[in-house]
């Protein structure tokens, strides 16, 4: 694994792919907090994500690779803004 020049690990990539409101490829997942036919809840490197549908199975799951693939039909897909890694822009700090 290469580090940056403070000899920090890199921050693993971040991807949303959707196909077709069908099929839905995410990286930079960290884990999968819970899942059943119409819910599925996973941390990433960029904050918890609810992906929200009918009939929803994982056809892949990976947390080597930090990949998964979910397949139904996909009704939503959103970021939990409580839970996110960053803690704002500048101006969210500097008034907080």
């Amino acid at each position: 694994m290469a580090y940056d020049y403070r000899g920090n690990l890199p921050e693993a990539a971040h991807n949303v792919i959707m196909e077709g409101r069908e099929k839905l490829t995410v990286s930079g997942v960290e884990d999968v907090d819970s899942f059943d036919e119409s819910e599925v809840t996973v941390k990433t490197v960029r904050g918890r994500m609810i992906i929200r549908g009918e009939a929803l199975k994982l056809e892949k799951l990976s947390l080597d690779t930090g990949e998964i693939i979910a397949c139904g039909k996909i009704d939503s897909l959103e970021y939990d803004s409580e839970s996110t890694h960053e803690s704002g822009g500048f101006f969210a700090r500097l008034f907080s």
